[in-house]
């Protein structure tokens, strides 16, 4: 114990010597390894980004969109789906607990007193909060009666508070909507941003018979509608039954496809997967590339190392030190490099992460797989770069190293 205690003292001596040397290993290796980590810390983030998402959206929800992917594949606005749709599905689906109507008007103007701005109008039935499991902060829903007569009331997302009201409560206060006083009912709570970066609280929620009637002029069709599900474990199949049945309404033949278009969690995420995947195998290119990279500078700088050093090696094993002591020496070396570097590319990483959020609209989550990761990569290196050249320092006979020192 005492004599591998001593070897790997000489050891952490020489890595402080060759300066140089040591420099050029900790800095390939730690490149590497804060690729290794940003990887998994990507991939542990995502995965909780994409429960949460669903969570948020419903793990028991299914929305379905007006018009199909080919439609929105070059472009076209479809109007598929329509009010009586919505009423089909809630007589013929006893499993759907909630069926409600959505329609939408893209920045549209509102303004109150002096203040204006732009938002998303979402024409929708009373239960559109509790069909987002989205409570009302301050106020309440508008009621079905305020759908049925097409009264002017709305919910407000926090943003839209922020923008026109400041700090005045919203609630009981009248705004104008495309030039239409509408009366502030309640406020949403704060939901944040979605998965594409677009701000969810940036919204008005108002009767769908008043959004249709007054602002778009419409009388049948809507965008979407959001159907919730009471059981839950066989979603997917309620899915399918779903869109063959609104396929059967539709009068759509065998070959043709879908005029609509049905988002379910699983949906949600296969979607943060493939965006992960893509991700994941852009920064393990680069993390494989940069270990390859510092396995190899690691691998030269000791083999000129063990010219460099041929004198020392042949006077150790002349005064007693065995071939397996030097082969310890030179790969406890390579091993504290290594290690170092590895402890230098978590610190990176993290680092790294923590400006990489804002771009990748999630956190990045670091646990001990990542350390875990990056320290047994960083070993593997180590070893595997620095076994030749420990073999071969280690195969020099005493009399010859003395000799090619003196030469």
């Amino acid at each position: 114990m005492e004599r591998l205690f001593g070897i790997i003292q000489q050891s952490a001596r020489a890595v402080r010597a060759f300066k140089l040397r040591t420099f050029f290993c900790l800095a390939s290796v730690s490149l590497g390894i804060a690729a290794i980590t940003i990887i998994v810390g990507a991939t542990e983030g995502a995965y909780a980004k994409a429960f949460e998402i669903v969570d948020m959206f419903g793990p028991d929800a299914l929305l379905v969109f007006s018009g199909g992917d080919e439609a929105r594949a070059i472009g076209m606005r479809q109007k598929s789906l329509t009010l009586s749709d919505v009423d089909a599905v809630r007589e013929s689906f006893p499993a759907a607990s909630l069926v409600i109507p959505m329609t939408t008007v893209p920045n549209a103007a509102v303004a109150y007193r002096e203040k204006k701005s732009q938002t998303l109008i979402i024409g929708s039935s009373s239960d559109y909060s509790r069909s987002w499991s989205w409570p009302v902060s301050q106020g309440s829903d508008f009621s079905e009666d305020d759908v049925r007569g097409l009264r002017n009331r709305a919910l407000v997302g926090q943003y839209v508070v922020s923008e026109l009201f400041g700090a005045e409560d919203p609630v009981g206060k009248y705004m104008f909507i495309k030039g239409i006083p509408v009366e502030v009912v309640g406020v949403l709570s704060e939901r944040g941003t979605s998965p594409g970066g677009a701000n969810l609280d940036d919204r008005v929620v108002m009767p769908y018979t008043t959004v249709m009637r007054k602002i778009q002029n419409e009388t049948t069709y809507i965008a979407a509608m959001r159907v919730r599900i009471g059981d839950q474990k066989n979603l997917d199949m309620h899915a399918e039954e779903l869109r063959l049945f609104l396929r059967e309404r539709h009068r759509i033949g065998p070959a043709e496809p879908d005029d609509f278009r049905i988002i379910s969690p699983k949906e949600i995420i296969k979607f943060l997967v493939a965006l992960t995947g893509s991700l994941v195998v852009f920064l393990g290119i680069t993390g494989v590339i940069s270990l390859v990279v510092a396995g190899f500078v690691l691998a030269n700088l000791f083999l000129l190392s063990v010219r460099e050093r041929t004198s020392e090696i042949g006077i150790r094993r002349a005064t007693g030190a065995r071939r397996s002591d030097i082969l310890v020496q030179f790969l406890a070396e390579a091993l504290l490099l290594t290690t170092t570097g590895g402890i230098l590319g978590l610190i990176i990483g993290i680092v790294s992460g923590e400006l990489l959020e804002p771009i990748m609209k999630f956190r990045l989550i670091f646990s001990w797989k990542a350390f875990v990761a990056g320290m047994m990569l960083s070993w593997i290196v180590g070893v595997t770069f620095g076994l030749q050249p420990a073999r071969r320092a280690a195969n020099l006979k005493p009399i010859d190293a003395i000799r090619g020192a003196a030469a």
